[in-house]
């Protein structure tokens, strides 16, 4: 197939949308598809243009089979990230893609089908009018409810504002060929917007279960930490933004405070960053520390290091975002324990397949808690742990998850 691939986010983004994105163009490339890609500057999640991609407004480049045409779009700085922010961004994007949209719409050839990957919201507006004028079948593939997400965390104002996002969030949705998300929840949520279930698809996030590995806990990376065999390193790994409500840490972390083998880590970047760095130094904690997003390379030692993962999140985004480090927690063959209610897909994954503990979100002492358990009972962190990988092997294994997926395409536009 000739495959088109929309998205804000792509490789060489080291985690969140721009990993999926990344791996799912790479992996469609080396099976003996055409692949295409339109995308922005490399820039989460550290908030700032990728060292190599400064000075251009377009670009094309070849990775890994894939061809990338690179826009230039504004990026805000971490500490400057808001609603307005956003919107300026994902709007400068949207036009400046222009340049690689208009000539598609006057070329002979064109593709067989297109992937566009939401959010943004507005990703949605190309391939709609592409796919009228070409009729060319198009896939709007949801890794985040932005919106939901948005207006239940107060990020954006409701009201009639919020009800034209939803109608306009809506037509985008109806307008798509099909429409794929990568969980259950998510999928009803998408079908409650609009989308009839036939033509709404079930499309995971996965792990690469061959490159990563359950490794050795004692390694070089925990070693410069200076985290000894007898310690226990409860790691945070991930974007440090406002969904997640991470300021439940620090406050677990105070409270483990009279267990000094206990030793918090919190790895990564985001927008809420800086304040709570600032706020744990304000608190005196000890016991914590921050270190900036890790190189690719070193993600396999950094998992191994960890003998306890947290997957945190707010109340209001449960089954709205999936966190994208669970997969490879999971892959890690590591316990986490995440802060999730009942009812949602996290919870079932973390409870239901028995790879860590579910707390209470928003609250500092059941999290403390759940942490103060496995870090006493190694045994009860090795069975989660193995429980971890054997569902990675069984249910996040990328080449199955995409094999499935390319079979979908090929039945939408006609076994091209």
């Amino acid at each position: 197939m000739k495959i088109l691939i929309y998205g804000l986010n792509y490789a060489p983004e080291p985690t969140g949308i721009g990993k999926y994105t990344g791996e799912m163009a790479e992996w469609l490339a080396a099976h003996g598809h055409a692949v295409e890609v339109i995308c922005g500057l490399p820039h989460y999640p550290q908030w700032q243009v990728a060292e190599g991609y400064a000075g251009f407004r377009y670009r094309t480049e070849a990775m890994a089979g894939v061809q990338v045409h690179r826009v230039r779009h504004f990026v805000p700085a971490a500490n400057r990230l808001g609603a307005r922010t956003r919107i300026q961004l994902e709007t400068t994007f949207t036009l400046n893609a222009m340049r690689f949209w208009l000539p598609r719409f006057f070329l002979r050839q064109k593709p067989d089908v297109l992937i566009a990957v939401m959010p943004p919201m507005q990703i949605g507006v190309w391939p709609l009018l592409y796919g009228w004028v070409r009729r060319v079948p198009w896939v709007l593939h949801v890794q985040d409810l932005q919106l939901d997400a948005a207006l239940r965390l107060g990020m954006l104002p409701g009201g009639g504002f919020g009800k034209v996002l939803y109608r306009v969030e809506a037509f985008l949705l109806r307008g798509a060929t099909r429409v794929s998300t990568i969980t259950e929840a998510m999928r009803q949520r998408v079908m409650e917007k609009g989308v009839p279930p036939e033509r709404a698809w079930l499309f995971p996030n996965w792990a690469n279960i061959e490159a990563l590995q359950p490794g050795p806990r004692d390694n070089d990376f925990r070693r410069e930490l200076g985290a000894g065999p007898e310690s226990v390193l409860v790691l945070y790994a991930g974007n440090m933004g406002e969904k997640q409500g991470l300021e439940v840490v620090l406050e677990a972390a105070r409270l483990c405070a009279d267990e000094p083998r206990l030793q918090f880590l919190m790895v990564g970047a985001g927008g809420a960053q800086s304040r709570l760095e600032r706020q744990a130094a304000a608190m005196g904690l000890q016991n914590l520390r921050f270190l900036p997003v890790q190189p690719v390379q070193r993600l396999p030692e950094m998992l191994a290091a960890g003998d306890i993962h947290l997957v945190v999140q707010r109340r209001d985004a449960a089954d709205l975002v999936m966190p994208s480090k669970l997969t490879n927690i999971l892959a890690a063959g590591r316990p986490c324990v995440a802060t999730v209610d009942p009812g949602t897909a996290l919870y079932d994954v973390v409870t239901g397949a028995h790879t860590g503990l579910a707390t209470t979100p928003e609250d500092p002492a059941a999290l403390a808690g759940a942490i103060r358990t496995l870090a006493s009972d190694p045994e009860l962190r090795k069975i989660c742990g193995d429980n971890a990988r054997a569902y990675a092997e069984q249910s996040l294994d990328q080449h199955r998850i995409l094999t499935r997926f390319t079979s979908q395409l090929h039945l939408l536009c006609g076994g091209a």
